[in-house]
């Protein structure tokens, strides 16, 4: 297998999109699949890197990636080593990351024998199962779209990080990450940046709208976005495929560090899900 890490996309932001490949070599055209991570996350978390494995030995060319602002950096993509991009990310950014990728695999020669361009779909989990759906609905090259532990709507999400008054008088409100213990700040350029795009950050409109194949994977037992969240994709778009797994939380029962080598039964079962609906 061959795995490429932490190879630097440019992005819209003067800020790198660092980006690893997993595929097996074999000179001929493989579906390409997109993971993005979620809020706090990065592509490096967990058993992210464990999953991407299992999607290359399916013969999937696999892109996963960090966005340019969720807090890492190049030469620590791990982690939140620069919380001043942290707290200047945004869903806009993060769907023009998103962009910003695709746009590089469709053109990048050193893959051209290993990718079929006509066959890219996107995962995304938590926060980018949102990102993955609004793209999914305004990109042609987007054949087919998972989300994993997926929220279904932003509204809720940019105005609740505290008082909004609070937040706009000091322009800034702070989220302590619960396992680094750093505080996190969140500045009010992420509320701002939701009101002028809402119409194109709309999960609902774009839900509804899809033309392509959507599976829709939530565990019964993620207290951080409710399963709710998951009826509602489904409700929005009547042809998707429901999916839930038993006794599975919002990560689907790993953690990080993950230092074991196989993945939980849980997450297992994301994959063979996964697997079984992008070769229907």
């Amino acid at each position: 297998m061959i795995i490429l890490k932490n190879t630097i996309v440019p992005g819209k932001y003067q800020k790198p999109i660092v980006t690893d490949v997993f595929y097996k070599e074999s000179h001929q055209s493989k579906k390409i699949i997109v993971f993005c991570h979620g809020y706090k996350g990065f592509k490096d978390w967990g058993a992210w890197n464990l999953m991407a494995e299992a999607f290359a030995n399916a013969n999937f060319f696999f892109i996963k990636f960090n966005f340019s602002h969720n807090g890492g950096t190049a030469d620590q993509p791990i982690d939140f080593p620069d919380l001043e991009a942290f707290g200047n990310n945004n869903y806009t950014k993060e769907l023009d990351d998103l962009e910003s990728v695709l746009n590089w695999i469709s053109i990048n020669s050193e893959f051209k024998k290993e990718v079929n361009l006509n066959d890219i779909s996107l995962l995304g989990h938590s926060r980018a199962g949102g990102i993955v759906l609004l793209k999914a609905n305004e990109d042609k090259r987007i054949k087919r779209v998972i989300t994993l532990a997926g929220v279904c709507d932003f509204s809720k999400r940019s105005s609740t990080i505290g008082d909004l008054q609070a937040w706009k008088r000091n322009g800034v409100k702070y989220v302590v990450n619960g396992r680094t213990k750093q505080k996190m700040p969140h500045y009010i350029q992420f509320y701002e940046d939701f009101i002028q795009n809402q119409e194109r950050l709309n999960i609902q409109k774009a839900t509804e709208n899809l033309q392509i194949p959507h599976l829709i994977i939530h565990g019964d037992k993620d207290t951080s976005v409710l399963i709710n969240e998951a009826e509602n994709l489904k409700k929005w778009n009547q042809n998707s495929v429901y999916k839930i797994i038993k006794g599975a939380n919002h990560v689907f029962n790993v953690s990080h560090p993950w230092n074991k080598e196989t993945l939980s039964k849980e997450m297992d079962e994301v994959v063979s899900t996964s697997l079984s609906f992008f070769k229907r």
